[in-house]
């Protein structure tokens, strides 16, 4: 009988063995028709839905890019548009003043004409370098005092990047230095941020001596070859206000093409990276450049639209004062009221891969401002209307509420 039972517990072994051996085969089977089957299809390709999937990507690119020169020719047209009815409405009554006044204009402009004797390279010379360079500096000027010594407050309140360069004396290497030596150390960090600042001057200087004035005198050959320049005649109003507009468009296409090619990794160590030494730019580092990208990314795109619609001397000179105080405000770091907006040529020196233009449409046109929009600078893009600033009323979120 023990026998017996010992027969029957070893077959009830036996049993159980064979079915999950059974088991694994099964699962074993089963493992493997479902490799076979996933292998198939990736022979046979995506199944319907990841093809769906895959094929609305492209739509949606296409989709965005479209979109983007919807909105590109709308802001041309629109700004077209706009000159159109300036031209047609607004210009009149301004024209009004710009006729009656016409003669006194007129006057003055026939006898600074006559004061250089018929020297129309020193009058040109005048006119398109001395005369916009003098704003420059005076503008700048003013922001430099304001950046080193941290007043008026007025001022340093609108600072976009609220930690950087206020003042742009003071380092916080004096929160890390002992109370013995805080003093020692504030005073050092002060000379080399100090120092870095006179290496900007110099730089602007060396640009604008030895490159711009070259290159004015070019141009003044080259559109002395193709019109008159320095013509007796001043422009009628409406005709300036066309120049300008159409001198803006160019710039803004040559600028950012000339400004993107200059973050392609060949270019940029070796001659984009000064300019961008300055993570919050200043006012004076708008031609703080390497001498070949002052030349093709600060100069060219400003002196093609005069030397193409052979502009006369009055409005280049208008023309170019107004583009170095642009782009001073644009590097300024202070979002001022009544000015331009500077968030989003200020958020490309905080990011480096963003904002690449002056007006904004070839980089919604290209994307290349798709992480701009995403930020709190972009909802603070706008002209300021009120005396507060924007940093207040916008603020950047909380790393708890990130």
């Amino acid at each position: 009988m023990r026998r017996m039972a010992q027969i029957n517990s070893v077959n009830k072994q036996q049993q159980r063995r064979g079915s999950r051996r059974a088991e694994q085969v099964d699962g074993y089977l089963k493992h493997g028709e479902e490799r076979e089957q996933t292998g198939l299809q990736e022979m046979e390709g995506p199944s319907s839905s990841q093809q769906r999937h895959h094929r609305t990507r492209p739509q949606e690119s296409s989709g965005g890019l479209w979109d983007s020169v919807k909105k590109a020719a709308f802001v041309i047209g629109s700004g077209l548009f706009f000159l159109v009815a300036f031209r047609n409405s607004v210009t009149w009554h301004l024209q009004r003043f710009w006729g009656a006044s016409g003669d006194f204009w007129q006057t003055q402009w026939t006898k600074v004409y006559t004061a250089f004797n018929g020297n129309e390279v020193a009058l040109f010379f005048v006119g398109t370098m001395l005369v916009p360079t003098f704003f420059f500096w005076l503008f700048n000027a003013f922001l430099m005092l304001v950046d080193v010594t941290g007043k008026p407050n007025f001022i340093t309140r609108y600072r976009i990047q609220t930690d950087k360069n206020n003042p742009v004396a003071r380092y916080s290497t004096q929160q890390h230095c002992s109370c013995e030596n805080r003093q020692a150390g504030y005073f050092s960090a002060k000379q080399v941020d100090q120092e870095k600042l006179r290496h900007a001057v110099k730089t602007v200087l060396f640009n604008q001596l030895f490159l711009s004035m070259p290159l004015v005198i070019l141009t003044f050959a080259v559109m002395q070859w193709r019109g008159e320049p320095c013509r007796p005649e001043l422009p009628t109003f409406h005709w300036v206000l066309l120049e300008l507009a159409i001198c803006g468009l160019l710039e803004e296409i040559l600028f950012y093409y000339s400004h993107r090619l200059f973050h392609h990794p060949a270019f940029y160590k070796h001659i984009h990276k000064i300019h961008h030494e300055w993570t919050a730019p200043i006012g004076v580092v708008s031609l703080y450049a390497h001498p070949v990208e002052h030349v093709f990314s600060n100069m060219l795109p400003a002196l093609i639209g005069p030397v193409l619609l052979g502009s006369h001397l009055a409005t280049t000179s208008l023309w170019f004062t107004i583009a170095l105080l642009v782009t001073t405000v644009s590097h300024c770091g202070y979002h001022l009221p009544l000015l331009p907006s500077p968030e989003f040529h200020d958020f490309h020196h905080l990011k480096f891969n963003q904002c690449y233009g002056v007006l904004g449409v070839l980089d919604r046109l290209h994307g290349t401002d798709d992480k701009f929009r995403q930020t709190k600078a972009y909802e603070r893009h706008t002209l300021l209307l009120s005396f507060t600033p924007l940093t207040e009323s916008i603020p950047d979120p909380t790393k708890k509420s990130e």
